[in-house]
């Protein structure tokens, strides 16, 4: 299983840094962006599987706006908000966004490893889905082909067979001269 590659978006240094370093130990590879406009930029340049970002701050660019610019850009990047003004109402929010999970803080590192571990086994059922698919449909075309290769070898042999009965029921040459002639067919096969 490939490690996941996390995009940490907080505009808090301390934070950002203690992210970090936590999710490389745990043998993510992490990217960080100090605000919504460097992880907009970061999002487009480099492949991405996780978000994981504050809701709150500062600028045009929060929380959901990142989680709904990840989606546009690829819809298969899970989003993970980060927040210390945990609400009902921005939870749904978030959610209705495309946001997959919500964590508040102070983060448990223990509850934020295993919905990453969810997000990692989702994604490697999904691509074994896609490699499973990608091979029903090369054994499917290969087998369709094999149908109409024995299909136009059938209809050929049909048509022989049609010939050499002709020619055998043809009472206008001898008996020996229709069986030579149906077994030449034959042997020009």
């Amino acid at each position: 299983m490939k490690n996941l590659t996390i995009l940490v978006v907080d505009d808090d240094p301390v934070i950002r840094r203690l992210l970090q370093q936590r999710l490389k130990k745990g043998n993510y590879d992490v990217l960080v962006a100090a605000d919504g406009y460097k992880a907009e930029a970061i999002l487009r340049e480099k492949h991405v599987d996780v978000v994981l970002t504050d809701l709150m701050m500062p600028g045009d660019i929060g929380g959901i706006e990142v989680t709904e610019i990840a989606k546009r850009i690829n819809s298969s990047i899970e989003v993970i908000l980060i927040t210390a003004h945990s609400s009902v109402d921005t939870a749904v929010e978030a959610m209705k966004k495309g946001a997959s999970d919500y964590l508040e803080k102070p983060i448990n590192f223990d509850e934020l490893f295993l919905r990453l571990d969810k997000i990692a086994n989702v994604q490697t059922i999904y691509r074994s889905a896609q490699e499973l698919q990608h091979a029903m449909d090369v054994t499917e075309h290969a087998a369709s082909e094999t149908i109409q290769l024995i299909e136009m070898k059938a209809a050929e042999l049909q048509g022989l067979l049609d010939e050499i009965e002709t020619i055998l029921r043809d009472e206008h040459y001898s008996e020996e001269s229709r069986i030579s002639h149906a077994l030449n067919k034959i042997s020009g096969m």
